[in-house]
């Protein structure tokens, strides 16, 4: 082989390693390329604000909405997710037990809810 032919080669090969590594960067960085574990937990996170918004207007809706407000509004922040897991709340319908991080998430909904309606 001619050195000029594998010269041509040599840099033809390194051009195609650093135009992959130059589209990874820029697919990953700006393109909204994601890992599958990125996906993942970005799916995880969807199910569970849906869920909480669900689990606030369960808890918004129930018969007895006054009584546990108050006493929601007077259980310290740590106690608030037990609160919710307690009453059942967090619980979609059709499930025996809730997803996980669902409670904490609605017990922050709710008290956003008691903050705006206080001020």
């Amino acid at each position: 082989m001619k050195p000029e032919t594998q010269g041509k080669i040599k840099f033809g090969i390194w051009g195609l390693i650093s135009g992959a590594i130059i589209t990874m960067i820029v697919g990953f960085a700006w393109g909204g390329w994601a890992t599958q574990g990125t996906s993942k937990a970005m799916a995880s996170d969807a199910v569970v604000a849906s869920q909480s918004a669900i689990c606030v207007a369960q808890f918004m809706k129930d018969s007895d909405q006054e009584a546990n407000l108050e006493k929601f509004k007077e259980l310290n922040s740590w106690k608030k997710d037990d609160f919710i897991k307690k009453g059942g709340w967090d619980r979609m319908p059709g499930q025996d037990k809730a997803d996980y991080g669902v409670a904490d998430a609605c017990a922050d909904g709710i008290e956003l809810l008691v903050k705006e309606n206080d001020a």
